[in-house]
């Protein structure tokens, strides 16, 4: 029998030990509800298709990110964005930071979380159907469910199964991570603009916790030949920043990045979702670590106070707190469609360009060219979300 599997009725069931799912999950184990997980992969940390980059919005935001192991993080100040022809440009804010993380460390250790507040995991569990009883669901080997939650990824069963909003827009992204590799500037995430190879998005070089991690994402469907082609010209492109083209990835990820917003309808009765599988990815920089984990945990606590009679189901009001990101679905239009490398090159050392790029990667805080003021990871900062 699989980890942690067994037929007894929870009190809600959530699919998908990820981000948002073990947030969700530790939330309403902490209030005293009983909460299953269901993962179909035997570890959370395996197969993953994401960076793993953390902002520091989610760091000053969110109380359980400061119990992070620091061998599992790295802190980098900076931002470093070239363009189509490498010139560069680098960006700061004072205080602000980047955390790279080691990705399977990270989802591992939330994990554990989960399972001393009382959560029980699944692995090797996958989600296939549900059936509606009168409380609820029925699980097929797994018993009932007063409510159900869906946090399975951008290709999401639990919306399939229940006829909810499925993504439809997205990038295809690759990402190579190499051991070992000596990188100028190591302070600063990398960022290339490439209409060619990078439509609709950019190529990356992180220095990562013990691995450099190499990709870029583009407006297309994953293609694992077509996007292996493409990581070839993208080496060789930056092979005068760092020159990889000879060394031998250590692993290699790949899959598909939702970019159409908020997906409609997000709950019914008894059940909604949460992180990729409910669309909330920025549209413009493709992150969802940050809106995962608090949106996660802010379900966790509107199912708690339904479990407890204190509110109306959430899946009818909850979805209304996520963020449309009317904006930056407009950005992610002209960035579709007018996206320019010669208007890249000419532009990039001008001040609209410089405080344009400052909002992207500081979230209008951002300020260029200043004197750095490095911040530790954990920082103390008043008015968190807690768990």
């Amino acid at each position: 029998m699989p980890e942690g599997q067994g037929q007894d009725p929870a009190d809600c069931t959530i699919v998908g030990a990820s981000f948002a799912g073990l947030a969700c999950a530790t939330a309403l184990a902490k209030k005293g509800f009983r909460v299953r997980v269901l993962e179909r992969k035997a570890d959370p940390g395996e197969k993953l298709h994401t960076t793993g980059i953390i902002v520091k919005d989610a760091v000053d935001q969110i109380a359980m990110l400061d119990q992070l192991p620091l061998d599992s993080v790295r802190a980098v100040p900076g931002v470093r964005l070239f363009a189509p022809n490498l010139r560069h440009l680098d960006l700061e804010a004072p205080g602000y930071y980047f955390l790279a993380t080691d990705t399977p460390k990270v989802l591992r250790w939330l994990a554990e979380q989960a399972r001393r507040a009382g959560v029980e995991v699944c692995c090797s569990t996958p989600f296939t159907t549900a059936s509606r009883n009168r409380g609820g669901f029925a699980l097929p080997g797994l018993g009932a469910t007063r409510y159900l939650i869906g946090a399975d990824g951008p290709n999401s069963v639990v919306a399939r199964e229940l006829q909810l909003g499925r993504n439809r827009s997205f990038l295809g992204g690759v990402e190579y991570e190499y051991r070992g590799l000596e990188v100028e500037q190591s302070d600063r995430l990398h960022c290339f603009l490439d209409r060619k190879l990078a439509p609709g998005y950019i190529g990356w070089l992180v220095p990562g916790v013990g691995v450099t991690q190499i990709g870029l994402a583009r407006r297309m469907r994953p293609d694992p030949e077509a996007l292996k082609r493409v990581m070839e010209r993208f080496l060789e492109k930056i092979a005068s920043v760092v020159d990889v083209r000879d060394a031998t990835p250590s692993s290699i990820r790949a899959g598909a990045i939702p970019c159409g917003g908020v997906v409609r309808p997000t709950a019914t009765e008894r059940a909604l979702l949460v992180g990729d599988a409910a669309g909330l990815v920025s549209p413009v920089t493709a992150g969802g670590i940050h809106t995962a984990l608090k949106h996660g945990l802010a379900a966790g606590h509107a199912v708690a106070d339904f479990l407890s009679g204190r509110c109306e189901d959430p899946g009818g009001w909850f979805p209304a707190t996520y963020p449309r990101f009317r904006t930056k679905r407009l950005l992610r239009f002209l960035f579709d469609h007018f996206q320019s490398d010669a208007a890249f090159n000419l532009l990039l050392a001008t001040r609209p360009m410089r405080m344009a790029a400052s909002q992207v990667y500081f979230h209008r805080r951002g300020v260029f060219d200043g004197d750095r003021q490095r911040t530790p990871a954990g920082q103390e900062v008043n008015r968190k979300a807690s768990t």
